[in-house]
């Protein structure tokens, strides 16, 4: 999972949930009702926190690792922390936690009667991060992408209270094609961590080196394995996008902002000829709200 490498603030809960406004997608927009968006942002700060402590993008001075109950000397633990992290998890299900942002999901989880598995799975994508940073094939990606993307989805369904099978499998097809899209944006970013989002044997195909990865432009050969990974994406996002035509009102807006976002980026990615080596390539405002436009109209 990629953080945005910025410090946070001293405000450990203010700074994480700021954060918000730089996503692909949108996380709590306006149009939708408070209580939506307040359990939105809920789930939101869990993820952003769990993602800063997997990346080591937590603020200097262990604000974090104290509310946590993490000593300073084993502060730089990552896997201590998401080992903190997890307990102070469980108390939010029978107790009282640490940290303020998972007292701030407390309310959450008892209003929607949420269940431990979706946090759960992004605390385990996150430790899987420290113990795994290469994948062999596209399979091993989905399989990552069911604990690093899916569960989010899954929550949006679950406080919305628009769960089905049906709804959440074309979640966790939308979920996933976001994650895939991330990793394509921060290629650069996640090779500077010694993290591979790219599957070895489609890098195989493609004639592609790691040392490939680490140069200022991409060469051919990489834009073509992006390229390659941008249409699995896209095919994940449109067979997802029926998700959007399932619902009403305000949540139909909202689910086709994500899809929206998704497609967005895609479009920034390959406006760049696929090359993503210099920064991640971001779509601009009109793009993103005439794939809106395209989304709820079902044209994608």
């Amino acid at each position: 999972m990629t953080g945005t490498g910025t410090a946070r603030p001293l405000d450990p809960e203010r700074g994480t949930l700021d954060k918000a406004a730089g996503e692909n997608f949108p996380v709590a927009p306006f149009f939708l009702p408070r209580a939506w968006r307040t359990d939105l942002m809920a789930v939101y700060g869990f993820a952003r926190l769990v993602d800063d402590i997997g990346d080591g993008d937590l603020a200097p001075g262990g604000a974090d690792a104290r509310l946590l109950g993490v000593s300073p000397r084993e502060a730089g633990d990552r896997l201590v922390l998401l080992d903190a992290f997890e307990a102070d998890l469980r108390r939010v299900f029978d107790a009282t936690p640490r940290h303020p942002l998972l007292r701030r999901l407390q309310p959450t989880v008892r209003r929607r009667s949420l269940t431990p598995e979706p946090f759960l799975g992004l605390i385990a994508a996150n430790r899987r991060d420290q113990l795994v940073s290469r994948y062999e094939t596209y399979d091993d990606l989905l399989a990552y992408c069911e604990l690093s993307a899916n569960p989010v989805g899954r929550l949006v369904l679950a406080i919305t209270g628009t769960s089905t099978p049906e709804r959440i499998r074309r979640s966790d097809m939308i979920c996933t094609a976001l994650q895939i899209v991330e990793h394509l944006q921060d290629i650069a970013e996640d090779f500077g961590r010694d993290r591979v989002y790219l599957p070895a044997t489609d890098m195989k195909r493609f004639h592609v080196q790691e040392a490939d990865l680490a140069t200022k432009s991409a060469g051919a050969s990489v834009r073509a394995l992006i390229a390659y990974e941008a249409q699995r994406a896209q095919d994940l996002l449109n067979e997802g996008a029926p998700l959007v035509g399932s619902v009403h009102g305000r949540l139909k807006l909202l689910l086709a902002g994500f899809v929206a976002g998704g497609r967005a980026a895609l479009h920034a990615i390959a406006a760049a000829e696929y090359d993503v080596l210099p920064g991640p390539p971001k779509p601009g405002k009109l793009r993103l709200l005439r794939e809106v436009g395209v989304t709820l109209r079902g044209e994608g």
